[in-house]
């Protein structure tokens, strides 16, 4: 993928390793100017120098500062994880944005399913207790206007992004352990990642307060995120080279009391072919 780069942009990313730059802030750097993050993140892996600390394979693409601005909103970024990348943000969307999409999905509702391992085709399964719908890539100004916002907020291409979708989850209601990326391996997976690539990244986003329950838990990691309107639990699972991190592995718990509406956006390694 370096072959794709100027030689002047070789020899910077050269230059910024040798200097003990991070590969999150090179490659905040390229996204500046231009340059694919995957592309980035590749150039980095191949062009580290000899003798210089290891890449972490799993090194983030996320934000290090403790706010995230966009083009028209502000996040703030309370808690972090580093192995795995994990962070907890507030005020990723506002109350009144909260409540349009839970009003817009509520009429469309279905039970949610899985892709199953070995067909790859959906299907539903016990260890997954809820309702959901999806909304399309910039389906509406509505969407759009979110879909630029969370990419903003995730560090990665629009484009990249599967559409938004909303679950409920009703008392009892839970999804069991499990990831989020395709696992390499199953056979069900493959049709998946030739749209699009690998999944990278999550963003849930709780859209109510849950009176009792709901949490996202990361059992391998021992942490567990409370709903709260507004707010969302980000992780990152894949590297540029298609590496994948099983300390990723997370569910949802039950709801105890009330209910839980929670969006999700999946961020691809490259363009997702359906949008």
């Amino acid at each position: 993928m370096t072959q794709q780069l100027s030689s002047e942009w070789r020899g910077w990313i050269s230059e910024n390793i040798a200097r003990g730059c991070t590969d999150s802030s090179i490659v905040a750097s390229m996204v500046h100017a231009g340059i694919d993050p995957a592309l980035a993140r590749a150039a980095i892996v191949t062009l580290r120098l000899p003798g210089h600390p290891p890449l972490d394979n799993l090194s983030s693409q996320f934000h290090t500062g403790n706010s995230i601005w966009t083009q028209d909103h502000q996040v703030q970024v309370v808690m972090r994880v580093s192995k795995p990348c994990v962070a907890v943000l507030n005020n990723v969307l506002t109350p009144e944005e909260c409540d349009e999409l839970i009003r817009l999905s509520r009429i469309k509702l279905k039970r949610s399913t899985i892709v199953d391992p070995l067909s790859g085709e959906y299907r539903v399964i016990e260890d997954r207790s809820s309702s959901g719908t999806f909304f399309a890539v910039n389906e509406n100004d509505f969407i759009s206007r979110l879909d630029r916002r969370i990419s903003e907020v995730v560090n990665w291409p629009a484009e990249n992004g599967e559409g938004l979708q909303i679950l409920n989850y009703q008392i009892g209601g839970e999804y069991k352990a499990h990831f989020d990326y395709f696992p390499p391996d199953d056979p069900g997976s493959q049709p998946h990642l030739n749209n699009g690539g690998q999944r990278v990244s999550t963003l849930v986003v709780y859209l109510n307060d849950v009176n009792d329950g709901g949490e996202t838990v990361f059992p391998r990691i021992n942490l567990s995120v409370c709903p709260r309107k507004g707010s969302a639990v980000y992780f990152e699972y894949c590297n540029a080279t298609g590496e994948v991190d099983p300390m990723t592995l997370h569910g949802g718990a039950p709801v105890r009391a009330g209910e839980k509406w929670i969006a999700t956006k999946w961020m691809r390694q490259s363009r997702y072919g359906s949008n």
